[in-house]
C-alpha cells in the first residue's frame, strides 16, 4: 500500500536547494512520486518540521571491527570469526540509524579461514535477518607480505602469529594476485580492495611508499574489470596515487599526501577519491608507537589541504569515514569536517549521495529523492545547506521503503 511522507521540505541534491514542502509517496520499496497533491485517502506519515534527504552513503567502513567491547590492540587475536560477525550486527544497526543506508565494507584483514564475513553480513541484512545499511562487500583486502593490512604488530617478538593466506588477501607476484582476486570474486565480493601504499597505522615503512609494482597493480585491475568489478586502493603517497591511476585503479581511498599532479590525474582520468578526513582530526595516536605518531604528524595536516585542492580541481569526491577510525554511528562527523575544511555543504551532500551512488554503479536507483529510485529517505531537524551539523541528528530512517527509525515529534 502506498505511503506518503510529508515534511517541511526535501533536498534536491542536484540543484542544491530545499524544495518546500516535502511530499514523497513510496510503494513497494520505491519512490512513486515527489510533490503534487496528497490524495484524500492516502496513508500519510507526517514528519513535521523535518527536512527529507536521500539516504546517506559511506564509501569506506569496516563493520567487522570497532564497536563495544573491542580491544583494538588485541582483537585480531582475541576475536574469532563468529565474534566479529556478532560485533558487526551492532555496528550495522548504529550505522543505519545514523542515516547511512548504503556502505562499502572495504577489506577484511583478519584470520577467517578464507570466509568472507562481510559478504555474509550483506546477505543477512538483505535477507532481513538483521538491521543494517545496504552493504557492498570487498572481502579480504589484497596486500603484499608485510604491506599495509598484513598484520605485523606481533611479528617482531612472536613470528608466525596472524600469518594470513592467499585466500585471506596476502599475495605476492602476478600468479598469487590473480588467485587472491579470483577467490574474493568467487565468494561474493562486489569490489576489490588493494593496498597500494602504506598507512598511518602500518608498521612497515613510509606511509606514502608504493607497495605493489605496476605490473602487479595491472593484474589486480585486469582480473576485477574483466568480471565487472571496480578496484578501490588504499593510497596515501602522491607517487603511489599516480601509479595507481595510471594502472587503472578506479578509486583512491584517503590520498592525504596527494600533490597537484596526482590530483589532476584523478580529474583527467575520471577517477574517484574517498575522503576519510575526519579521522585526521579524531584519531588519538598518543599511545601509539613513535613511528606511527611521526606518520600522523606528517599526514594529518596535509589531509586538510589536499581535500580542498581536490575539490577545487573538480575531482569526483565520495564520502567515506574509515569507521571505526571514527566510531560507527558517528559517520556524519565526516560531512561536518569536510565543510569545515572548505567544501560547500551542497557539494558534501552530493559526495554522500549521488557521487557515492555513481561510484557503486547505482546512479539510477540510489542517491536522490526522485521517482523510480529506491525509497532510501532520512529526515533531519533543519536545513543541511545552512547547517551541515543537522545530519548528526537523524530522526527518521527509511531504507527500501521500510521504516527503521522514527523519532520525530510530529503528530
Amino acid at each position: 500500500m502506498p505511503l506518503t511522507l510529508t515534511a517541511a521540505g526535501l533536498l534536491d541534491v542536484d540543484a542544491g536547494e530545499i524544495i518546500r514542502p516535502g511530499i514523497v509517496t513510496v510503494d513497494d520499496g520505491r519512490i512513486v512520486s515527489v510533490g503534487g497533491e496528497i490524495a484524500s485517502d492516502a496513508d500519510v506519515l507526517d514528519l513535521g518540521d523535518a527536512i527529507l534527504l536521500p539516504g546517506l552513503m559511506d564509501m569506506e567502513v569496516n563493520l567487522l571491527m570497532g564497536g563495544r567491547g573491542e580491544n583494538p590492540g588485541l582483537s585480531q587475536v582475541q576475536d574469532d570469526p563468529p565474534t566479529r560477525v556478532l560485533r558487526a550486527v551492532g555496528n550495522a544497526r548504529r550505522t543505519l540509524r545514523a542515516g547511512f543506508t548504503t556502505v562499502r565494507n572495504l577489506g577484511l584483514f583478519v584470520k577467517t579461514g578464507g570466509y568472507l564475513l562481510d559478504v555474509a553480513l550483506s546477505k543477512a541484512i538483505d535477507g532481513g535477518l538483521i538491521e543494517g545499511p545496504r552493504v557492498i562487500p570487498a572481502g579480504h583486502a589484497i596486500t603484499p607480505t608485510g604491506g599495509h593490512l598484513d598484520p605485523t604488530m606481533f611479528a617482531a617478538f612472536m613470528p608466525g602469529v596472524l600469518e594470513l593466506t592467499i585466500e585471506e588477501g596476502i599475495a605476492n607476484g602476478v600468479d598469487e594476485i590473480r588467485k587472491a582476486v579470483r577467490y574474493q570474486i568467487k565468494h561474493g565480493a562486489q569490489l576489490i580492495k588493494v593496498c597500494c601504499s602504506g598507512g598511518v597505522m602500518s608498521l612497515t615503512g613510509e606511509a606514502g611508499a608504493q607497495h605493489y609494482s605496476d605490473e602487479e597493480l595491472r593484474v589486480i585491475v585486469d582480473e576485477a574489470h574483466r568480471r565487472g568489478l571496480r578496484v578501490a586502493a588504499h593510497t596515501h603517497g602522491a607517487e603511489a596515487v599516480k601509479h595507481a591511476v595510471a594502472c587503472g585503479i578506479d578509486c583512491i581511498e584517503h590520498g592525504f599526501l596527494m600533490d597537484d599532479e596526482a590530483i589532476q590525474m584523478l580529474v583527467d582520468n575520471d577517477r574517484f577519491l574517498v575522503t576519510t578526513r575526519r579521522l585526521a582530526e579524531y584519531m588519538d595516536v598518543s599511545k601509539a608507537p613513535k613511528e606511527l605518531q611521526d606518520k600522523a604528524a606528517e599526514m594529518f595536516p596535509k589531509a586538510r589541504t589536499s581535500i580542498k585542492a581536490a575539490y577545487e580541481a573538480g575531482v569526483k569526491i565520495a564520502v567515506g569515514t574509515d569507521a571505526p577510525a571514527i566510531p560507527h554511528g558517528k559517520n556524519a562527523d565526516e560531512l561536518v569536517t569536510l565543510v569545515d575544511w572548505g567544501m560547500p555543504p551542497d557539494a558534501v551532500l552530493r559526495a554522500a549521495t549521488v557521487v557515492a551512488a555513481d561510484l557503486i554503479d547505482r546512479s539510477g536507483s540510489l542517491g536522490r529523492i526522485a521517482e523510480g529510485y529506491l525509497a532510501d529517505i532520512i529526515a533531519v531537524p533543519g536545513d543541511p545547506l545552512a547547517d551541515i551539523g543537522v545530519t548528526r541528528d537523524v530522526s527518521f530512517v527509511m531504507k527500501g521503503g521500510k521504516v527503521y527509525k522514527n523519532d520525530t515529534n510530529a503528530n
